[in-house]
């Protein structure tokens, strides 16, 4: 038996030490590892959010759309007076957003399909590789926008525009919540290029 306070072998001490030692590496590989397949497998905050943007504005565009064609039935009572400056009229329109654009043949049709579901595909990457907010969100609007009209030539060879926001007998365009949002969204992208972009730069 050692006497009481006598020091321990080289031997003893590196057993004791030794496991202590190589646990901790252990751990931090670990944990290491488990970071880098989250980094790899998930979404960041600002993609989940872009991505959010762009269904919330698809699913709220063609509910819109399907309850005020076929619940509501603007086809037949329009023009409806939503609000002092809004009304409800039923427009076809076969360009782009606002009415620009427009195309009278199948092959302009399907050539703006084509182009609408590209830009989405396009956008779609920027925001899985984004990690500013306002951006992602910016570009989940104009992707869920562009998808939502992009159903709408699909199912009925044209989008389906009825908001008419007008003051007095000066109309602006007929747009639908596919457009509002793309103009959303092209207005908080130009916020974040020509403020949030420096900023970030700093």
């Amino acid at each position: 038996m050692d006497e009481p306070g006598a020091p321990l072998s080289e031997t003893g001490a590196a057993s004791q030490a030794g496991p202590r030692r190589s646990r901790a590496p252990g751990r931090a590989r670990s944990a290491g590892g488990a970071k880098a397949r989250t980094a790899r497998s998930g979404l960041s905050a600002a993609s989940l959010l872009g991505f959010s943007a762009a269904l919330i504005t698809l699913v709220l565009d063609q509910a819109t759309k399907l309850y005020t064609l076929f619940v509501f039935d603007l086809p037949v009572k329009e023009p409806v007076e939503f609000a002092p400056f809004i009304n409800l009229i039923v427009v076809w329109n076969r360009g782009i957003s606002y009415g620009l654009f427009q195309q009278s043949s199948d092959l302009g049709r399907w050539a703006l399909i084509v182009i609408s579901i590209l830009a989405a595909i396009g956008l779609s990457v920027w925001i899985r590789r984004t990690s500013a907010k306002l951006l992602a969100a910016s570009l989940g609007l104009i992707v869920g926008g562009a998808l939502g009209n992009v159903i709408d030539r699909l199912a009925y060879g044209a989008v389906f525009d009825f908001i008419q926001f007008h003051i007095g007998s000066w109309s602006w365009y007929v747009f639908n919540v596919a457009d509002a949002a793309i103009v959303a969204g092209v207005v908080g992208l130009l916020y974040d290029s020509f403020v949030l972009e420096g900023r970030r730069a700093r």
